[in-house]
């Protein structure tokens, strides 16, 4: 597959899984034996179930999420995306009651791509900035 191709499926993983709320839909674009790198405690780190729990579980502290795409790079079987992730604490998070407040935070995340699925995913988050805004970490 193309490196467009690739995009194309971090793009539907972005605005037709994530944003939408289909986490079925990681099903189809996360292969059965593909790696989670950005590893959350108590959550599986292989195949579509790894990000569906993620999503799952983060969509419903943070009901509103919507992750923005900013620019998206592409080399070989490789995507790098520049994404905002923004919500809403509504519901608990890690332990920690909803603060109703809202956030804003930088993520890079790299995909692996073959023949249409993900096989691997490494990602950063801002999560500092996370914390501070919702009132849950001393301002910097």
């Amino acid at each position: 597959m193309s490196v467009e191709d690739n995009k194309a499926v971090a793009h539907r993983i972005y605005s037709e899984a994530i944003n939408a709320g289909n986490f079925d839909l990681f099903d189809e674009l996360v292969a059965e034996d593909a790696v989670e790198h950005e590893v959350f405690p108590g959550l599986p780190t292989t195949g579509p179930d790894a990000p569906k729990a993620f999503f799952t579980m983060f969509s419903a502290a943070f009901p509103d999420v919507h992750m923005t795409v900013h620019e998206m790079i592409g080399e070989g079987d490789k995507v790098v995306a520049r994404v905002t992730v923004s919500g809403t604490h509504k519901g608990e998070f890690m332990g920690i009651p909803p603060t109703a407040k809202s956030f804003e935070a930088q993520v890079i995340d790299i995909l692996e791509v073959h023949d249409g699925k993900v096989t691997a995913h490494w990602g950063v988050m801002d999560q500092a900035a996370m914390m501070e805004q919702l009132g849950l970490a001393p301002e910097m």
